[in-house]
């Protein structure tokens, strides 16, 4: 059977060989949310940048670029954080390039990977069918604060678990304790979240309705990839 397994921070992804898995990478506070939101309304590519300045020379290329340091929008982008930057007219048939705090990281660090996939609640379901569709094991990286663990892309990869546990084994504890994390708040997750480091410091910023809504289930049934650099719809 195919195995299942979770990546609690990026500092710890040397500790997998990602050469033979499918990554999910979640980063729902906001970075993977706003992937999602944004090429389910209509985005044609978004190229994440691990690299602040590498990411605004895109837009000599014709991109909006779209930028967060800390939670905050950076200095003269086009775009920030927030699904609902995303969520635009303006962004339609745009090609996007991005670097926030924590997801890209994530993303630079699964390069390796069979295929890495974009997770977020707002398209856990589509992802999960993706997974259980195809034959390859699963690694979920949650993008965390800084190499260090946060709840909600822990949650999430409980959630993720608990959709596809009957297709997949449990590699090792780290899918058993986001399983068990997620079932115990799965029934309060807003407010558990509302009470998490990252929600307290988006909370510091005036960004709130961004919290709820980036724990919306199943806004979209989008499957992210990437695919030769770029983020599209797979």
């Amino acid at each position: 059977m195919k195995t299942v397994d979770v990546c609690l921070s990026p500092d710890l992804i040397h500790l997998y060989d990602v050469s033979d898995k499918v990554v999910v990478v979640v980063d729902i506070l906001r970075a993977t949310s706003c992937m999602t939101a944004g090429l389910a309304y209509g985005v044609e590519s978004i190229t994440p940048y691990e690299n602040l300045e590498q990411c605004e020379k895109m837009k000599e290329n014709g991109y909006l670029i779209a930028g967060e340091r800390n939670g905050q929008k950076v200095e003269g982008f086009d775009l920030g954080n927030s699904p609902f930057d995303y969520m635009n007219e303006k962004v339609r048939g745009k090609k996007v390039a991005v670097t926030t705090t924590n997801g890209t990281v994530a993303i630079e660090k699964s390069r390796r990977a069979i295929e890495v996939v974009i997770g977020s609640f707002l398209n856990i379901s589509a992802v999960a069918d993706h997974l259980k569709n195809q034959k390859q094991n699963v690694l979920i990286l949650c993008a965390g604060w800084k190499g260090k663990v946060n709840l909600e892309d822990s949650l999430f990869a409980g959630a993720l678990v608990n959709k596809i546990k009957d297709k997949f084994e449990f590699e090792c504890d780290a899918p058993l304790l986001a399983h068990s994390t997620y079932l115990h708040m799965k029934d309060e997750m807003l407010s558990r979240v509302q009470n998490s480091s990252h929600a307290k410091r988006l909370n510091k910023l005036n960004v709130k309705k961004d919290i709820a809504y980036c724990l919306t289930e199943d806004e979209f049934e989008v499957v992210p990839t990437l695919k030769n650099g770029e983020l599209v719809i797979g």
